[in-house]
């Protein structure tokens, strides 16, 4: 059957913004999934210490007043994620997210800026993973497709529902899904182990950054750098 009948873990964030080293988790899911039912979940709101901006709150509906007032402290909510994601990789069972550097570095810098063990820690000092990413796959494998990519696009295009867009958990089990319809399709994804899907998305989300960067310097933005670390960036001092 392969990695796509196994269990998998959802995971997603909603935060205050769209830089990862800087935006706050607002919240968070984890979800275990088996033949595409969840078997377990775990959801977080978090207090995230900063205003939320309005063009934030209107995405994923949550208001500062509600996170300060039913939120967690942020540095409880980004231990207990870690936590519950590094269990799983112990247990050799895949972390699938959308759009994973984004979500994993940002918990990364949160985790720096409270002060707690890192992912890589937490998984016996080694690197973390394997992580699955429906983002990067798809656009490896499917290179030439028009039309967006966000999650929306992706799951319509592989016939999987998303009942709340931008609701994490919603969005985090659209993910599992969208991985093994992706799978399904295409079996050069599908018969790979997960250790080695995961080491061929670190090589396509690199090529994919250096011909993004080719792009925007053909379009006169010479000072273009796009990062190529995948599925983490590496943090920067500042990020404490």
């Amino acid at each position: 059957m392969g990695w796509h009948g196994e269990p998998l873990v959802g995971f997603d964030l909603e935060t205050t913004g769209t830089e990862p080293l800087e935006a706050r988790i607002v919240t968070a899911a984890v979800i275990a999934v088996r033949d595409g039912a969840v078997e377990e979940r775990r959801d977080w709101l978090a207090d995230p210490g900063i205003r939320i901006p309005e063009q934030a709150s209107a995405i994923h509906g949550v208001t500062s007043e509600r996170a300060s007032a039913e939120g967690r402290p942020a540095r409880e909510v980004a231990d207990e994620i870690a936590t519950a994601l590094a269990e799983y990789w112990t247990r050799g069972v895949p972390v699938v997210a959308y759009n994973a550097s984004f979500d994993l570095t940002l918990l990364a810098a949160e985790l720096a800026r409270h002060r707690l063990p890192s992912l890589n820690d937490r998984v016996g000092g080694g690197p973390i993973g394997p992580v699955i990413d429906p983002y990067t796959i798809d656009r490896a494998v499917d290179k030439y497709r028009r039309g967006k990519r966000n999650l929306e696009a992706v799951c319509t295009e592989y016939g999987v529902v998303l009942d709340s867009a931008h609701n994490a958990g919603a969005d985090a089990l659209a993910a599992v899904r969208v991985a093994t319809a992706i799978a399904g399709r295409h079996r050069q994804v599908g018969t790979l182990t997960p250790a080695a899907l995961h080491e061929r998305q670190i090589a396509w989300y690199a090529e994919w950054a250096a011909d993004f960067q080719s792009f925007l310097r053909r379009k006169g933005n010479t000072d273009a750098v796009v990062d190529a670390d995948w599925p983490l960036r590496e943090l920067v001092p500042a990020a404490g």
